[in-house]
């Protein structure tokens, strides 16, 4: 059954993020069309080693998809606005689908069927999941649909592979932000009046002694300065279950991600994309001297990505080594012996401390066998 997850009740004003993009027209889609294409927004690489993210409207009659396209704009803008989406912005490709509907706003009959109250709770936006997958199309990689829905009243949802959110309320930045902590990440409601569920990274029934005794859920991050102010521990909500911090964007519209919250998300993104896209020449055994390469992926604005040569189990000589590449002319070579070149990829962030992840997930090694 799927996981339906909300936004928290709005206890402040906030103010919503746009962006105004003017695009090519692309094709516009009728309701009953498949889809498999739409306007790529954002091409960070190869879909099959990105997450696609696929933006789709309901509610939208033709009239209204240049309103349609400048919120989809504003949903980007939005989620990058906030650790770690920012600084992983690069793992993901946008792709925005144009879809006509007949009537404006959520209308019975709607394209994806969009509707608030679901299973008895008012702010939570629903979709139609199959009409969601058809239109949507696939990307031949990971993927994620955020739905917007034309409508000024609040709500949203996420988990599952599906965010929807209603695209005109002034909230619709931070409900994104929030929502895609549920998609992405995996994490669970921190406010008081969500259901007393533990099972999310972001939450526990355990306090924080018997968390590090057991070594679960965030013990790692116990006692560490968090961005969201504070220390993280463990926070006892009205439901009865322990969060990280006091506060946080899974409890606060208009905060930030806690640590353990970016390590679920970072983490959920590594499940899903490979850190190094390709090298050159192919790894395997190489005739000549030529200068080997690799090209891992990028993040925004931060230094993590390390890359360390060996040559026979020994670091290469630094006049042979720039960054990402490796020139084996500068290499003493023995005549008629192979040697075995070596390039480590790892991911630094400081975000993520459990360091077997890193190892499985956030290292690459990359073997060349040089001959003499």
């Amino acid at each position: 059954m799927r996981r339906r997850l909300c936004v928290p009740v709005v206890l402040t004003v906030l103010f919503t993020l746009l962006l105004v993009l003017s695009p090519a027209r692309p094709a516009v889609v009728q309701a009953k069309d498949a889809v498999g294409g739409g306007t790529v927004l954002v091409d960070n690489g190869d879909a099959a080693n990105r997450i696609t993210l696929v933006l789709l409207g309901d509610g939208y009659t033709s009239a209204q998809l240049p309103a349609f396209r400048t919120q989809a704009a504003a949903v980007w803008k939005a989620l990058t606005a906030v650790e770690p989406f920012r600084s992983y912005q690069y793992l993901f490709d946008v792709r925005r689908v144009d879809v006509v509907s007949a009537r404006s706003g959520l209308k019975p009959g709607s394209p994806l069927g969009m509707h608030f109250g679901c299973e008895g709770t008012p702010r939570l936006l629903c979709a139609d999941d199959d009409a969601v997958e058809r239109i949507a199309g696939g990307s031949g990689g990971p993927q994620y649909t955020i739905a917007l829905a034309d409508s000024a009243v609040y709500g949203g949802e996420g988990g599952d592979g599906t965010t929807t959110l209603a695209a005109a309320s002034p909230y619709a930045g931070r409900i994104v932000q929030h929502e895609m902590g549920h998609t992405v990440g995996g994490l669970g409601d921190e406010y008081d009046s969500a259901p007393s569920d533990a099972d999310y990274p972001n939450l526990s029934t355990a306090g924080a002694a018997l968390m590090r005794a057991d070594q679960v859920k965030w013990w790692r991050w116990i006692g560490a300065t968090d961005p969201t102010g504070g220390k993280v521990g463990a926070y006892r909500s009205a439901n009865g279950l322990y969060r990280p911090t006091k506060d946080s964007i899974m409890r606060t519209l208009g905060g930030v991600y806690n640590l353990p919250s970016r390590e679920a998300i970072i983490e959920s993104i590594y499940r899903q994309v490979r850190l190094v896209d390709r090298t050159a020449p192919a790894a395997g055994a190489v005739d000549g001297r030529p200068r080997l390469q690799v090209f891992p992926v990028r993040l925004a604005g931060q230094r993590w990505i390390q890359v360390s040569w060996q040559v026979d189990g020994h670091a290469a000589p630094a006049a042979a080594v720039h960054g990402g590449s490796l020139d084996t002319a500068r290499l003493t070579l023995v005549p008629g012996r192979s040697t075995e070149i070596t390039a480590t990829v790892r991911d630094t962030t400081p975000w993520v401390r459990d360091e077997t992840f890193r190892r499985l997930r956030m290292t690459a090694t990359v073997r060349w066998s040089l001959s003499g």
